[in-house]
């Protein structure tokens, strides 16, 4: 469920909700042409005149002299073939030029259109399952079995009360074919979850020759023969219990909305038709996603003790408030003149989460739109979930696309903020401006505040169990209000059926409907329900259980928020008597109210250093006076090495740190989520407050050591870090630039002699920063080699950057350890900054080069 303020679980966005939040900056029509622009569209004019003269006039001109008409024919075709010609050659050609420059991308791209390669070959976190895969082959066709009993049993009746039309309707023929459900891949979450509970994300693949008919009304039959569907359909193993089964429960759903493709036969065979196969398959997808996409569950409960409620509509994780700001250099899809001249775009974004879909307003020819528009999101698992925007140019006809991009919203929950801009994908440019906030769920009214500017201050959970006692129609109690419940006339009344009955909630203009029961007094829904609230003390929940193509409601409920402040937990779980309705018609729900909570990136704690650092570094080093000038001489060679005689030379040491600071100034205000960025960003400490430690040997005679500076912060490195004595190991680096292609390359071959993190080695990666690039789209980082300290990546990284920039920048590599994320410990294992001014780029240089960890603090 999302809001822009807040569309709808089963629909788009209420009337008054699409036009989105936030300042909007209203754009004209039209947009004034600069003398410029004008002067540019005359001489296109003009060159598409002189075009067309210099194409006539040799043909007026051989009528004029009375030559045969064949020789404009012959001119014709030669034109036409040198035309042709040029135009394979400069495909060739760009074709080329376009694979060297995105090799790996093309061939990723061919590999998996072309030999529909599985999700394990292209994402390493991802293992194949041959082993589930051939437990599927030998259980399918007892899952047929399963499948046409269910159909027969179960669906059949369902669809013959839905409309009289389909009384009789029934299943001819149920064959689920030979072909499986395929997994093409699985990836398991431990760590990142909770203890009690396992997450397995499945890669479905199913093409398969299903053959289904039935007989609508006699003697119209439709039916299937041939299905296709993708997705990732998630699996929740929750809660693990210390007895058989050892599972409470199975939950799963698809996470985002699956691709699917039917091959209709008999009477809906026209659904096939271009016109009506989009609609008939998107139709089953809503049906599907009202059933098993987010943020609804199919659940299994496998003991008494699981609450079905609790499996199937947990409270969300958290509500992600998205500011849909501005776009800029969109592809300009709009011509003119036969395609002469290159117009504009009126451009307008989408946004989906799961079944949750907004739409911005459009801005009128414009390549850079500035929308501001706000929507929020209920995120009910992160990551896992994602936000997929899509930019389009809209026209009378068809809208273009102009390019998209999907953001997992586990990266929001981690960074709590995000404002930058992404690229859009599928296209040659284009990017969009975007601003995320994680907001959290908190029982805590003290930070419930109402919103000046139109935004939600809390969220609203409804869980609709079941009803009991419904009345047949709205006669039966109006009858009995006026004559009694046992009067004449109601004895001697036809007996009508059960009712068939939904429920619609409402806040406001946010309406939310639930499924149909059918024909049932007693119907069971089992649906969740979110809502955005914007003032807890005026605004009600209203319900109304109704019947379809029927005005008068079966019953009414009116819940006051505020009723719920004064709550435990601020929330209701209880039976409700239904007003305008049977004497003793009821209905089930559990109503959860929490506020929204903004989070920001905890800050990293740097106590001050103490006041006596010299002094107690000048009484651990007494035994070193013998030494001082073989130290001084050392510290002239290299940088990084103490001093050691803290009284006589005070001064030259002073200035000694002041020199040795200046060449990694740059390195430390760049060097983005550092303890020493923030130090160096908030104040440039005294030298007598911090003290160096001796450097192994310099990186290499082509590299700027990471400073060795002992900042108070050691703290953050984990404690066996912190202990540990030796070298912290080396890494293989091959550095060039690529004239031809304009690149940067840089292989990252091995690494050796690491740290170990563990008794069985070290899960570790490399990540690359080309300085001052920072962002998290320069970001570079390898594949992960687990359980070894001297892992072999082999992987290549390009940087589109002129050589002429690449010679004054700064490389920065760092090595990770990839099990550190779920702490508050620091993951660098080994650092090292590389300065390329140093490098002949163009010749190249392959090197071992020694890591090491700045601001490391190591126990005396």
């Amino acid at each position: 469920m999302a809001s822009a303020g807040g569309p709808t679980q089963a629909g788009g966005p209420g009337p008054a909700q699409a036009a989105g939040l936030g300042d909007q900056s209203i754009h004209g029509s039209a947009e004034k042409l600069s003398p410029s622009a004008v002067n540019r569209i005359l001489m296109e004019v003009l060159m598409y005149f002189g075009r067309a003269i210099f194409v006539f006039y040799p043909v007026y001109l051989t009528g004029y002299l009375g030559l045969s008409v064949s020789w404009v024919l012959l001119c014709m075709v030669m034109a036409t073939w040198w035309k042709k010609n040029r135009q394979w050659k400069d495909a060739r050609f760009g074709t080329a030029i376009d694979f060297v420059d995105n090799e790996t991308h093309v061939i990723n791209k061919e590999l998996q259109g072309g030999l529909q390669m599985a999700t394990w070959v292209h994402f390493r976190d991802v293992e194949k399952v041959d082993w589930v895969n051939k437990v599927l082959d030998q259980a399918w066709p007892f899952f047929g079995m399963y499948m046409e009993k269910l159909l027969k049993e179960n669906i059949q009746p369902a669809v013959r009360l839905s409309n009289p039309a389909l009384r009789m309707f029934s299943f001819t023929k149920v064959h689920f074919g030979h072909k499986p459900l395929r997994i093409t891949g699985i990836q398991a979450y431990t760590h990142e979850v909770d203890q009690r509970e396992v997450v397995l994300d499945m890669n479905v693949s199913y093409d398969g020759d299903v053959d289904i008919d039935t007989v609508v009304k006699p003697p119209v039959t439709a039916g299937v023969k041939g299905l296709k569907l993708q997705g990732m359909l998630r699996v929740i193993l929750e809660p693990l219990i210390g007895e058989a089964p050892l599972v409470g429960g199975v939950t799963f759903f698809f996470i985002r909305r699956p691709t699917l493709q039917i091959n209709w036969t008999g009477m809906t065979n026209f659904l096939d038709s271009p016109a009506f196969s989009s609609l008939s398959e998107e139709t089953i997808v809503d049906i599907i996603a009202s059933l098993m996409v987010l943020p609804n569950r199919m659940c299994i409960p496998l003991i008494d003790q699981v609450k079905v409620d609790q499996m199937r509509f947990p409270l969300p994780r958290g509500v992600v408030r998205v500011h849909l700001l501005e776009a800029r250099d969109l592809v300009a899809k709009d011509t003119y003149m036969m395609g002469l001249v290159k117009g504009k775009s009126d451009p307008y974004a989408t946004l989906r989460v799961g079944n949750s879909h907004f739409k911005s307003k459009t801005i009128k020819e414009n390549l850079s739109p500035t929308w501001n528009e706000v929507f929020e999101f209920v995120v009910h698992e992160a990551p896992g979930q994602e936000l997929e925007l899509e930019v389009f140019d809209e026209d009378t006809d068809k809208d273009d696309r102009l390019g998209g991009y999907n953001l997992d919203f586990g990266q929001v929950k981690k960074e709590k903020e995000m404002d930058q801009w992404f690229p859009l994908e599928g296209v040659q440019n284009g990017e969009v401006h975007l601003k995320l906030q994680w907001l959290s769920l908190s029982t805590d009214l003290s930070l419930l505040s109402e919103p000046t500017d139109g935004r939600a201050c809390a969220m609203l959970a409804v869980y609709l169990d079941n009803a009991s006692n419904l009345p047949k129609d709205h006669s039966e109690f109006t009858e009995n209000q006026k004559h009694g419940k046992h009067s004449k006339e109601a004895r001697l009344t036809r007996r009508t059926p059960d009712p068939n009955s939904f429920v619609e909630f409402s806040i406001d203009k946010d309406v939310q409907k639930s499924k149909v029961v059918f024909a049932s007094k007693d119907p069971v829904w089992e649906e969740g329900f979110t809502f955005f609230v914007h003032n807890v003390k005026t605004q009600q929940l209203s319900l109304q259980v109704k019947e379809p193509e029927k005005k008068t409601p079966l019953g009414v409920l009116n819940l006051p928020l505020s009723r719920l402040l004064n709550t435990s937990g601020m929330s209701l779980d209880q039976r409700f008597l239904l007003e305008r309705s049977g004497a003793n018609s009821q209905i089930k729900l559990k109503v959860t109210l929490r506020v929204l909570t903004k989070e920001k990136p905890p800050p990293k704690i740097i106590p001050s250093p103490p006041p006596q650092v010299n002094q107690q570094n000048a009484q651990a080093n007494q035994g070193g006076e013998g030494s001082a000038s073989s130290a001084s001489a050392a510290a002239s060679s290299a940088p990084g090495v103490s001093n050691n005689n803290p009284a006589a030379k005070a001064s030259s040491s002073n200035q000694a740190a002041d020199s040795q600071m200046v060449p990694n100034e740059d390195y430390f205000a760049h060097r983005r989520g550092s303890f020493l960025a923030n130090e160096a960003l908030r104040s440039t400490p005294a030298p007598s407050n911090m003290r160096r430690y001796d450097s192994h040997s310099l990186l290499s005679e082509n590299s700027i050591s990471s400073s060795r500076f002992d900042i108070s912060d050691g703290a953050a490195y984990p404690e066996a870090l912190r202990k540990h004595q030796g070298s912290f190991g080396e890494i293989h680096l091959t550095v060039r630039y690529a004239s031809l292609r304009n690149k940067l390359i840089i292989l990252v071959n091995a690494c050796r002699n690491l740290f170990p993190c563990s008794d069985s080695g070290t899960d570790s990666y490399v990540r690359l920063y080309l300085l001052p690039d920072q962002t998290w789209r320069h970001r570079k980082r390898t594949h992960v080699k687990r359980k070894t300290v001297n892992p072999v990546f082999n992987d290549k990284f390009e940087f589109d950057v002129p050589l002429q920039a690449a010679q004054t920048r700064k490389l920065d590599v760092s090595v990770k350890n990839n099990k550190m994320f779920h702490t508050r410990k620091r993951k660098d294992i080994g650092m090292i900054l590389i300065d390329l001014s140093q490098i002949d780029l163009v010749k190249g240089t392959t090197e071992w080069y020694e890591l090491s960890l700045p601001g490391l603090k190591r126990p005396s």
